[in-house]
Order: structure tokens, then sequence, then C-alpha cells
């Protein structure tokens, strides 16, 4: 056994701390890694990596997306879940002068470099998200460029590997510049410090590799370097190297053909296995080997805790807490009057008494802010969307204008006690005023500590069909032709896969001309894949401090002013971070406009909030077909439905818009309701005890408020116990929702209910789990 198999093994069996997650027999770890966060350039589903590397016996992979951390949270999460070590990290640029200049030194090798950058732990990880984010904020011109200047302020923690044939020690190499790239070299290991620099080799079977792998080695020897071997893989197996090639015309605006546009050469940059790396590295084992040195110097977990800024309370009040009792006490007798119902005190102490429990008083205290701030203005505020309805807190601060106890709603579908997590409250603002409620926002909790949310469109089935065909020079009419064969429309989800099955017609076509074929196989590959960033339409986000204390940031596309955080709703959500929805709603702004003009032309001002909701004449206008303009009930189908079911109640306006969703309509549930409603069909109650639960919609399990008092009558489950069994409904993991109904049906029966009529009750929840709305 020589020196390297002795390194070798050494490696292999080197101690891990506890908590660590178990090894695997494999060595090779993966450092260099895009997925799809790479836009247009990485070709990789987070699922699918994360699969394919559990296939080959690897137990740690790294994601290195270009510039940016978009994936960081998902990869976490879902590599944990798997048992895969997560290692997070991006490929940056770094520019040669200064980030702020746009004009590149005249002996700089190119415009910038790229330089590798993974998280040993969580200073690590901050320090990635402060330098992903000066990139974008500071240093943007064409890419996200960071330069010396901020990677020696923010290299502790951080692991940095040289990168590919763009590395700034590679691009030296590749000029002959042998003197530049030594120096370089040093640089980068002076500023990581010991166990925290690689020069990293690479073997894509280009003629540049060879001399670049030469140079690295030898300035490996001279300077007592280590060496790491990585692929720099942008899909996931080598047939995948088309659909790449595809993905990078459509980034680029090429056609696939055109000779001068950028692309990969070869089939090479694909998830390789270990015998795969030690091929092309025969003569040193140890530069694959090192690539588990690596994974085990990062251990890295997000913290698990919420990070709400603070509410700019009166110093008369101890605590926000105290102030949010106070206000919503307050609030109460305003609504209620100074007698106060029992039932409604009762509520309100409960209430208040939960969101004690749960820490979120500074949450309700900043929500009530933004809203009285707009009303203070006369900015149109919306009566309440959503669960944050059910709340009588909310109802008291003037936050939403519905009673929840008058319309049945229930506070545990919007904060559960027993399953904590942060509330989500959406706001309705007038569609013209909603940049003046953000300014607000801003200049009340600090520009730098308040941001917008991005969003990801994804190449869905008619996109990526028309972007591939575009790709192949097929002509815009014959694209618009082929591209309508697909079905699409309310409730119907379509894959290019199953396309040709739902079209006849398309079928036929894909059987008679190659292009289609061809564009139905291309397109099926990289279809779902993130195909551009853009700006959330509501999402705000709130920090206690700078934003880049806590999450990674960059620019609003075609907004060079508007800041937007890199994570999206979901990530920042599981992050701890409070978020906000402030929807602009066009809808506000006409009734606000004619509300203005009634009170104009006939001196009176009515009462959006003491409307009649009994009104016969309002019901003979919406059962005749009349709902031009009117919110959610103006399209074709809500109109047909409205006339249809003859609505003559408040009640069926609330059931037709729970019900008017794609997973209703595909059960056809609409139409049970219309049909009981009219008499065509009996109502029906699945258990008597159920009838007055059911008996506004005719029997129909409407919303999900119902699954819960179906659980609480039932099975006696509380409201909040009955909200997890709402919650696991409604996902898709089978072996959750089969625990939770489990439940359900064992405590039923408990009760003295008959089990099989239990079991159809549970069936029937299941089947509603998967497109319930709440009320």
């Amino acid at each position: 056994m020589g020196p390297q198999d002795i390194r070798r093994r050494a490696l292999l069996t080197m101690h891990r701390g506890a908590g660590i997650i178990p090894r695997s027999r494999m060595a090779f770890v993966h450092l260099h890694t895009h997925s799809e966060y790479s836009l247009l350039d990485g070709a990789n589903r987070i699922p699918d990596l994360l699969e394919r590397v559990q296939a080959l016996g690897m137990d740690s992979l790294a994601i290195t997306d270009h510039g940016n951390l978009h994936g960081a949270w998902q990869f976490y999460a879902e590599a944990r879940a798997r048992k895969v070590r997560p290692i997070l990290g991006f490929e940056a640029y770094l520019a040669f002068g200064e980030r702020h200049r746009r004009e590149r030194p005249t002996d700089a090798p190119g415009p910038y470099s790229h330089l590798v950058l993974l998280a040993k732990n969580r200073t690590g990880y901050h320090h990635l998200v402060k330098l992903s984010s000066i990139g974008f904020l500071e240093g943007f011109y064409r890419r996200p460029r960071i330069d010396r200047e901020v990677l020696e302020q923010y290299s502790d923690g951080v692991i940095g590997l040289a990168a590919c044939l763009s590395g700034e020690i590679a691009l030296y190499l590749r000029q002959g510049n042998y003197e530049a790239a030594r120096a370089s070299a040093q640089y980068f290991a002076r500023v990581f410090g010991p166990d925290g620099f690689w020069l990293e080799v690479q073997n894509h079977g280009l003629a540049e590799e060879k001399a670049v792998t030469a140079g690295m080695f030898q300035l490996a020897q001279e300077l007592g370097l280590p060496v790491v071997a990585t692929n720099d893989a942008h899909y996931l197996r080598k047939e995948d190297a088309e659909a790449h090639d595809v993905l990078l015309a459509i980034g680029t605006g090429k056609d696939l053909d055109d000779p001068n546009r950028f692309r990969f050469f070869g089939q090479e940059s694909y998830v390789k296995s270990e015998p795969e790396m030690h091929a092309l590295f025969p003569d040193h084992p140890e530069v694959v080997a090192e690539t588990q040195r690596i994974a085990e110097l990062c251990e890295f977990d997000f913290e698990k805790r919420y990070f709400l800024p603070q509410y700019p309370r009166p110093a008369e009040f101890a605590s926000d807490n105290d102030l949010l009792v106070h206000l919503a006490r307050a609030g109460t007798r305003v609504r209620y009057g100074d007698a106060v119902p029992p039932e409604v005190q009762a509520r309100l102490d409960y209430e208040l008494q939960v969101i004690s429990h749960t820490g979120y008083a500074g949450y309700f205290l900043i929500v009530y802010d933004i809203v009285k701030a707009a009303k203070d203005r006369g900015i149109p505020v919306g009566p309440g969307r959503g669960s944050a309805a059910g709340s009588l807190v909310a109802y008291a601060l003037g936050i939403t204008d519905i009673d929840p106890l008058k319309f049945d709603l229930l506070f545990e579908r919007f904060l559960n006690p027993e399953r904590i997590s942060m509330p989500d409250i959406d706001l309705d603002f007038c569609f013209e005023r909603r940049g003046e409620v953000i300014q607000y926002i801003r200049e009340r909790y600090g520009r730098d500590s308040v941001g917008q949310i991005i969003t990801f469109g994804t190449l869905k089935a008619r996109a990526a069909f028309r972007d591939v065909a575009r790709t192949l020079r097929v002509e815009p009419g014959e694209v618009d032709r082929f591209t309508k064969m697909i079905p699409a429309g309310p409730g119907i989800t379509v894959t290019l896969a199953d396309a040709p099955e739902r079209s006849p017609e398309l079928r036929q076509l894909a059987r008679q001309d190659d292009r289609v074929r061809k564009i139905l196989e291309l397109g099926t590959r990289i279809e779902g894949l993130a195909r551009h960033a853009s700006v959330h339409a509501a999402g705000i986000v709130i920090a206690p401090g700078p934003l880049t204390d806590y999450v990674p940031v960059c620019l609003a596309p075609q907004e060079a002013e508007a800041i937007i955080t890199q994570y999206d709703m979901v990530a920042l959500e599981k992050v701890g971070m409070l978020k906000i929805d402030v929807l602009g709603l066009r809808t506000l702004t006409v009734i606000h406009d004619a509300v203005a003009m009634v009170r104009e032309r006939h001196g009176v001002t009515l009462d959006m909030n003491g409307l009649d909701l009994a009104d016969p004449l309002v019901y003979e206008l919406l059962g005749s077909g009349r709902t031009a303009g009117v919110f959610q009930f103006e399209s074709p189908l809500a109109t047909d439905c409205l006339r249809s079911m003859k609505c003559d109640r408040f009640d069926d306006l609330v059931a037709t818009n729970a019900l008017l969703r794609p997973g209703p309509l595909d059960t056809g549930m609409h139409l049970v309701f219309i049909n009981r409603k009219l008499g065509r069909e009996p109502v029906r109650f699945p258990h008597p005890a159920l009838a007055e639960i059911l008996k506004p919609t005719y029997g129909v399990i409407t919303y999900q408020e119902q699954v819960m008092r179906i659980a609480n009558v039932l099975a006696g489950f509380s409201l909040a116990e009955a909200d997890v069994l709402r919650k696991a409904v409604g996902k898709k993991d089978k072996e959750l929702i089969q625990r939770e109904l489990g439940r359900f049906v064992e405590r039923a029966a408990a009760l003295g209910h008959a089990r099989r009529v239990i079991e159809d009750i549970a069936a029937q929840i299941e089947t509603f789990g998967r497109y319930g709305f709440n009320k």
C-alpha cells in the first residue's frame, strides 16, 4: 500500500462528530453542482439531484449556483429529510478590480473570474448571505460580482475552491502567466486560512483542462496546497446533455444550430459516480477522496426560531402583549359596545391567551400599525381575506372588518396553539395606492430591513413547448397552432408527457411531424424548471435589522432600485422571517370611487360594512347573470353557476367562491351543491350529528372549517387537533394522512360511532383535502 492509498484510507475512516449524518462507503462528494436556480443554465431539479447522489451511494452534496443562494433552503430541507449532508454554497463572480467599477484592469485575464464558496458553519452561511447580496446590490454589472475587499471581510467560516476554467488561477494558467497564478493561489490560501482553500481540478475532456490541471498540481507541490477534484455538474445524466443545451439556447435567445452561441462542449457535465471520477484522475486518487474531507468540515443547520421586528411600543407598556391586550379590549368595546357579550369576551380572552403563549403579539401590532396607517391616510383597505378573518383580535384591532362569531369562523384555522407556526395575514389595499403602503412600511421599519419577495416563473407545458420550438426555428405561426393543441384552462393541469394522450390532434401531429415529436421529447425534459425570477405580486418581508443579516437579497428584474429576497415565500417562512401579503386590489379602488360618486351626486355616504347581506335586489341581479365587475364572480363560470343555482342568499356566494376551484370542479361538487339546493336530489348528511355543520351547504363538505367541526363533533378532537387533521389531508404525504385519519377513526369509534360510517366519512375528508378551501 502506497502513501496515497494510506492517505485515502485515513480520509475514509476519519472520525465524525456527534449528530452528523452517517457516512456511506462512498468517498466522493460533488462540490461543484448547479441546480435549476442557475437559471436557464442548470438543469438539475433539487429532488432529482438528491435521489441521484443517493443512488450513487453518496452521503453529502453541495449546490453551488451562479452568484445566488435561491435554492439553499429547499436544498437544505430536502437533503436533511433524505439524510444527505447539505453543503450550502454558491459559485461567486469575482471582479478583477473593484466591484463598483465596470471597467476591468488592463492586465486582467477577463471581466471577472469564478470562485466556489462553501459554508463550513453558521458563520460561514451568514457570510455567504452577505457576499451574494453584495454581489447584487453593489457589484452588479451583467453578473453579481464581489471583489477582494468583501471576500477578505467575509471569509471566516467559508471554504474556497479555485473553480473551473473560469477561475482566477485557471485564467492565468490559460494565459501562460504562471507567476500571476501562483500569486493568486497564495492570496486565496492566505484569505481562507488553514483548511480553507483548495486548488480545483476538473476533467471534462477539454484540451485546456489538461494544461490547467498540470499547473494546479505544480502549484500544489510548490505551495503545499491541497487539490480537490470536482465535476461541473449542470445536468443529471450524460443523456441529459441535449436537453441542457436547449436550455442554454433558450437562455441566450439563440437558435439551437447557431454556431456562435454559448454552449458546453461534450457531454461530461453530469453527476458522475465515484468510479467515474477515479477514472478521470487515475494517478491522483487523493483528489477524489479530498472531497470527503471538505464535506466533513461543513456542518451547518438553520436556527430554529422566528426573527420578528420590534414594534415601536409606547413607553407606558411593559411588553408587546400588554399593548395588544389594551388595544384589543378597547377595539372590542368599539365593535360591540361597552357591554361586551359574554361569548365575545370569552373568545377574546382565549385568543389573547394563545397569542401571548405563541409569542406573536408583536406580529399583530405590526399588521395593526400598517392597516391603521393606511386608513389614517384614506387608503381603502379590504374587509379581510383568508384565515385571518377567523380572529376576533384582528377584528377588534380593525385589521379585518368581518365578525368571526357572526360567520362561524374558527380562530384555530388561523393560529393553532398546538402547532405553532407564523400567522399569515393577507392585506388588501387600493390598487392605485398600494405603493404608499409599502413606502410607509419602509420608512417605519427601515429601508434596509424591508424587502419584496422573489418568485420564480417555471417552464410550464405550453411555455416549454414554445421555447423549445423557437430554438428549433419553427415558424411562429406554426408554434402558435401547435401550442394551442395542448389542453389548458381552469382546472386543467396537463404535462407535455400527458398532452398527446389528452389531445388526439396533437397525438396525430406528433406521429406525422418529426419536429413536433422532437419538441415534445425535449420539452418534457425541461418542463417545470425555473425559467426566470420576478417580484411576488404581494409579498413583503420585514426583518428586525438589515435584511442581509438574515437572508440573501438581490435586485428585482427591471426594477433597479427594488430590493427583493433571494428566498421565495415558502423559504422565508421556514427560516423564520415575518412576511405579509400586501395586495393591490383594483376592486377596492372601484368601490371607493363609486362610493365617492354616490356621495357627490346624491349626498349619501354609503357604509360598506353596514350593507344588508340579505338584500333581494342584489341576488336578483346576481341570479340573472349581471356580475360584471363583481370581485370573484365575474368569470363566465361563476356567472353561470350563480344563474344556475338561483343564488338568493349570502351563504350561496360564500360556497360558490369555495367550490369554483380546480379540485371541486374536477369532482363535480359544485353540481351536487346546485342540484341539492334546487331540490333535484335529496340533501344527505353522512351522519345525523353533522346536520347542523353541513346544513348551510346542503350536506356537501365545502370548507376546511367544516372538516374541523366534523372531527370535533364525531371524534372529540379539540379544534387545535382538528386543525392538525385539516392540514394533514391537504398535504401529499400519504403516511401523514393515514396516520391522522386513523386517529380520527379510532377516537370516533371509541365514542360509539359505527366504524364503517366513520371510515366512509374519513374517505370523504381525504377526498376533500385535495381541494379544500377555507370559508
